[in-house]
């Protein structure tokens, strides 16, 4: 099928209903390290213009346990699956960054989901050796795959943990991962029996907070890892050196044929593009963003680009840059020269923050999430509690925020919707922290085709 946001889209047959799954909007809500003891929640937000409870929280799942810090997560079956019709798309896999938990939510009812499973840290860290869970994708054989961080002790470099159709362990994916210091994001394009990964560092070193020291002592990954597919082993890596510091997000185009992709080093704040030629893995830095002179801080203030997207049809990557404050829209239609075509300001330190229904937007624009039209793209500004902490401490009173920003496809161009605004710092327990954001029919990050 086609999708509206520019052209040729690549698509399992059932994401021809997704328009009308884009009516509610899930989103992790945070209370771990805020300083209310309460459990984390998955958030039901109303997207839907028409709707009489548009731009509201319609219904909160919290979770059992205090201090998860549920922080990404994913699905039991995504578009990798449409051969197979007995898959659906119900069930939501949420993992606790934190406390290594994994919960198993069930989306039958699309606006108010329930707790389905629980698998406790004891069990995954006895059966594998693994901690910290992060990104989250469904395999096209039913499998569920998550990136872990850490090993029982919170030591690098972790691995990735298999769960089966029923939601039970099965084991680690990877034959070894002796070849990589760190873990962190992955996606996988089969066409091309290819897997890319790359480096955040220890949950023993991120964990409490950043400390400029461990950049000296390379405690923070810089490499990308290309994986092969089927043998489950690292073939090539390349060290983006101090070029490359905490490359975070990996996206490959969503086109399975195309061997193209990206990944934003966080503090070096730059884009790298990716490609196979020849036989080999090539990649390159194609876009910097300067850092800025902040008083009061010992170096130049980096942007810090904490998420980045690919539209569904290839066209524009978008990305946060958490401590300055924007969000950017590049057109790659040339993935060698990206051209930035929108930005716009929702917080950071730079003070250009502005204000939205009277709420100055504190803190700064970091999870991001599209609409397969690739017109309205939604922003939260947690990035880790600790972090947050550290960098926004007035975060823990006002809470997040949830934003829209209309996005122009046919010329590029971002705005923000004045008529959308979800407070979390009114929240019934008190001020909540959103992170990440999933559609329940499928979306520019969870989805992946083969």
């Amino acid at each position: 099928m086609a999708h509206a946001c520019c052209g040729p889209g690549y698509a399992s047959p059932e994401a021809a209903i997704n328009a009308e799954q884009e009516k509610v909007l899930y989103t992790i809500a945070l209370y771990t390290n805020t300083g209310i003891e309460q459990p984390d929640y998955l958030a039901t937000v109303d997207v839907d213009p028409n709707s009489p409870t548009y731009s509201q929280v319609i219904h909160r799942l919290s979770v059992p346990y205090i201090g998860d810090e549920l922080h990404h997560f994913g699905w039991n079956a995504c578009s990798s699956c449409h051969g197979d019709t007995s898959k659906s798309r119900r069930f939501s896999v949420i993992p606790g960054q934190r406390s290594s938990r994994i919960y198993i939510v069930d989306t039958a009812d699309t606006k108010a989901p329930k707790l389905h499973k629980v698998i406790e840290p004891e069990e995954i860290k006895e059966k594998t050796n693994l901690t910290a869970p992060h990104t989250v994708h469904c395999l096209a054989d039913g499998h569920v795959m998550i990136s872990m961080l850490g090993d029982s002790e919170g030591n690098g470099p972790g691995g990735f943990l298999l769960l089966n159709e029923n939601f039970d362990i099965v084991g680690r994916w990877e034959n070894k991962a002796d070849a990589m210091r760190f873990n962190y994001d992955f996606w996988y394009q089969p066409r091309h029996n290819v897997m890319v990964s790359s480096e955040w560092g220890a949950p023993k070193t991120y964990y409490p907070g950043f400390d400029l020291n461990d950049i000296a002592a390379d405690n923070y990954g810089h490499h990308i890892h290309f994986w092969d597919w089927s043998k489950h082993e690292i073939i090539q890596s390349f060290d983006l050196g101090e070029e490359g510091l905490l490359p975070l997000e990996v996206r490959f185009h969503h086109n399975p044929d195309s061997t193209h992709g990206f990944v934003a080093a966080a503090l070096s704040s730059n884009v790298w593009h990716w490609h196979k030629s020849n036989a080999h893995w090539e990649i390159k830095k194609v876009i910097d963003v300067p850092s800025v002179e902040v008083e009061g801080w010992p170096i130049p203030v980096p942007s810090l680009i904490t998420d980045i997207l690919i539209s569904m049809c290839d066209r524009y990557i978008y990305f946060s840059n958490w401590l300055h404050g924007d969000i950017r829209q590049y057109d790659i239609s040339d993935p060698f020269n990206p051209k930035l075509t929108g930005q716009v300001w929702c917080g950071g330190l730079l003070g250009n923050s502005g204000e939205i229904q009277g709420h100055k937007l504190a803190g700064g624009p970091q999870m991001l999430q599209l609409s397969l039209d690739g017109k309205r793209l939604y922003v939260t500004n947690s990035l880790f509690s600790t972090w947050d902490n550290q960098f926004y401490p007035d975060m823990s009173k006002t809470g997040s925020y949830l934003l829209q920003i209309d996005c122009d496809t046919e010329n590029g161009g971002l705005k923000i919707n004045e008529n959308f605004y979800i407070d979390f710092g009114k929240e019934p327990a008190g001020p909540a922290r959103a992170h990440e954001m999933r559609y329940p029919g499928g979306d520019c990050t969870s989805d992946i085709w083969v």
